[in-house]
């Protein structure tokens, strides 16, 4: 995961793997390159301009929560899919944004100058803290740029990224959930695979192609760079490029840290969520309303569920413990006789040590406040009317517990809450369980079943017409109310506890270990010059590269780096609810009516490669040695998923959806064949960067 505005020292060895550009054509200031269209969508996913007229592409679960935003049950684009046949039809997205990266800047020097080694850690935190803010003030005078620094390498180095933000980003089209979501729960990081994960966007800009709140009198952004399509085809040790923003990798965690996350952090958060799950796909299945209100919560819980699964099956399988452990036993020999580094592994084990309790419990805490009950934090949301109950404050809530309640039933969230509390308990340290925990021992002998029920019969926070009855008694008297109701005392509870016992210990420990992971890092790049070092993913825009390619991860079990549309039917044959299609797409097989997009009567859909991905990379452009967009990153094999903490590159592989089906679901499925016609169709591969626009 390369920092791009550093290509220029991998350019030998990309164009040895059969790279046809420079590194300036990849990544350039005063000229446009393939960064200018790279965006970073709503700050999460990435997309890719594809289109002189803004228009983007980016993953189907990227734009999931528009797209269910947008579903009604009269109109249900989940299920149904969307297409805008026109700029008029495109749908709106309050909210939504998309950020393009102007430069990234080394900014190393700045933020340590006048900063020693032996400085108060206070003291030089203040003094980084203030020439961050004068490096990024000075970036953004006078401009409608954007500008953060974050630390590369755990602090050895600094990098600042000046960037630019649209927030009129229009849906634009997405498939039926059957194309865009094939495969479902039972494929979810798996291979083979035959998802069509994509959904079309476009970006608008005022008359000035500058960023604009949403308005009727924006026009398509005009971008300096789209990616030109490559429906030439692919083949089997093909170079290819994969550009995005990763959000987050552990590459330099030491043996104890991945023991805990293998042993103890991912089995109990993997219990967690599978108990939700028990629950919400049971519902879902049984009423299409329920769909609307719960697909994109079950989507958000499933994801890193079965990812968690993977990554402990691939940790355990390819001995991680024993190479940290090995790798730690070389580092140790190697810094012997360096009294600067040679008892910073140990104190990096003892720390571990005391940082476990509260990382679990800092894990926890999230498992069930972001990802539990529903009812447990939005009890907790009505306590600012405490101080502010004016009209406007009131006014505001009751709007948005509307948008709430339309996506919530009581049912479920009871149902969760009485599988999810006991479990939350048993796996926190004892000294660290809320009182809400006695209060169940005691009061309910332990009953969690019936301390739920008990929950939801007494609390307003079931349904709107409640809070609708509880806003209307004024301040006094909904602040009494509010104080005695059960589910916010539960909230209360569990949130306290994590403030005053959790949180403070977790943060101190986790910033001591940082500073440990910094010295660390910087005596391996010291005392392993043979090793070529690479900054942890955080979100930034970062470059992979490899080539498309199958693998062989057990014995006996072989990928073939590429499916087809047949492979669809197939699996449709079997029953399974996540195989489900549309008649359409069968009666488009059956004619074989594949037209530019498919080869020798077939139509490939998904394809392997040796790129090292990560959340973040979904909806980032797989690309070719001429810079041409060939697919669109969506996933990695189950194995692949222990490549947060360790990339093996014989076995880890991203999964990327081919441009060619694609296009051909836009075409020949959707019939939104004028999307295809703003496209730059590339039918023989030839170098992408032909046609620059000079940037000012």
């Amino acid at each position: 995961m390369w920092i791009p505005s550093l290509l220029k020292a991998l350019e030998g060895d990309m164009q040895s793997k059969g790279l046809k550009l420079s590194a300036e054509d990849i990544y350039a200031i005063n000229k446009s390159s393939l960064k200018d269209a790279i965006v970073h969508f709503n700050g999460g996913c990435t997309a890719e301009v594809v289109s002189d007229k803004g228009l983007i592409f980016t993953n189907h679960h990227c734009g999931y929560g528009q797209i269910n935003q947008h579903s009604t049950l009269e109109n249900n684009y989940l299920k149904n899919g969307f297409w805008a046949m026109s700029l008029a039809e495109e749908l709106k997205n309050p909210e939504l944004s998309a950020t393009f990266i102007v430069r990234i800047e080394d900014v190393t020097s700045k933020v340590n100058s006048g900063i020693s080694e032996n400085m108060d850690a206070e003291k030089a935190s203040k003094m980084r803290s203030d020439a961050i803010k004068k490096i990024t003030s000075d970036a953004t005078e006078g401009t409608n740029f954007d500008a953060t620094v974050k630390p590369f390498y755990y602090g050895n180095e600094y990098y600042m990224i000046v960037s630019k933000t649209y927030k009129d980003v229009r849906l634009v089209g997405a498939p039926p959930s059957a194309l865009g979501k094939f495969g479902g729960d039972t494929d979810n990081w798996v291979w083979p695979r035959h998802t069509c994960d994509f959904s079309i966007f476009r970006i608008y800009a005022d008359k000035d192609n500058n960023p604009s709140a949403i308005s009727d009198d924006n026009i398509p952004y005009t971008p300096s760079h789209h990616f030109p399509i490559n429906i030439n085809g692919i083949n089997e040790g093909d170079f290819t490029m994969v550009f995005g923003f990763p959000g987050y990798t552990q590459q330099y965690l030491t043996s104890n840290a991945v023991k805990d996350y293998v042993e103890i952090i991912n089995p109990s958060r993997i219990k967690m969520r599978e108990s939700s799950l028990s629950v919400i796909d049971q519902a879902i299945a049984s009423s299409e309303k329920t769909y609307i209100q719960y697909a994109s919560k079950q989507s958000r819980i499933s994801n890193a569920y079965k990812k968690w699964i993977g990554q402990n099956l691939g940790l355990n399988e390819k001995e991680a413990l024993s190479k940290k452990r090995a790798h730690e036993k070389e580092f140790l020999a190697r810094v012997a006789k360096d009294n600067k580094y040679n008892n910073l592994l140990s104190e990096m084990m003892n720390l571990q040590v005391k940082l476990s309790k509260y990382e679990q419990a800092n894990s926890l805490f999230r498992e069930i406040w972001y990802y539990g009950p529903e009812i447990i934090r939005y009890a907790k949301s009505f306590d600012r009317l405490i101080s502010d109950f004016s009209n406007e404050k009131t006014a505001k809530k009751l709007l948005s517990a509307k948008e709430f309640y339309s996506k919530y039933d009581a049912t479920i969230d009871a149902s969760i809450l009485e599988k999810l509390l006991p479990l939350y308990f048993e796996f926190l340290d004892v000294d660290l369980r809320p009182s809400a925990h006695e209060n169940i021992l005691s009061k309910y002998n332990g009953d969690f079943n019936a301390y739920a029920k008990g929950l939801f019969a007494k609390s307003h926070f079931t349904s709107l017409e409640k809070i609708e009855k509880l806003m209307s008694l004024g301040k006094d008297k909904f602040k009494k109310k509010l104080e005695s109701d059960p589910a916010y005392l539960l909230s209360k509870s569990i949130l306290s506890k994590y403030e005053s016992d959790v949180k403070p210990a977790f943060y101190t420990n986790y910033f001591l270990m940082q500073d440990l992971m910094k010295k660390y890092v910087k005596a391996q790049m010291k005392y392993f010059p043979e090793k070529t070092f690479w900054a942890d993913a955080n979100s930034t825009l970062r470059l992979t590269y490899g080539k498309i390619e199958g693998s062989s991860p057990r014995d006996g079990m072989n990928y073939n780096w590429f499916t087809t549309l047949d492979g669809i039917i197939a699996k449709n044959n079997t029953g399974n609810p996540d195989f489900e299609i549309t008649p359409r797409l069968r009666e488009l097989w059956e004619k074989k009516d594949y037209g530019r997009y498919g080869t020798d009567n077939q139509l490939n859909v998904c394809f392997l490669g040796s790129n090292h991905t990560t959340g973040g990379n979904s909806g980032s452009p797989a690309i070719d040695a001429n810079g041409n967009l060939i697919g669109i990153n969506f996933d990695r094999s189950w194995e692949s998923t222990m490549s947060d903490i360790m990339f093996d590159a014989e076995i880890c592989r991203n999964i990327m959806v081919d441009i060619r089906y694609v296009l051909w679901v836009i075409d020949k499925y959707a019939g939104a064949g004028y999307l295809i016609d703003e496209m730059t169709i590339a039918e023989k591969s030839t170098p992408a960067l032909n046609e620059k626009l000079e940037l000012e």
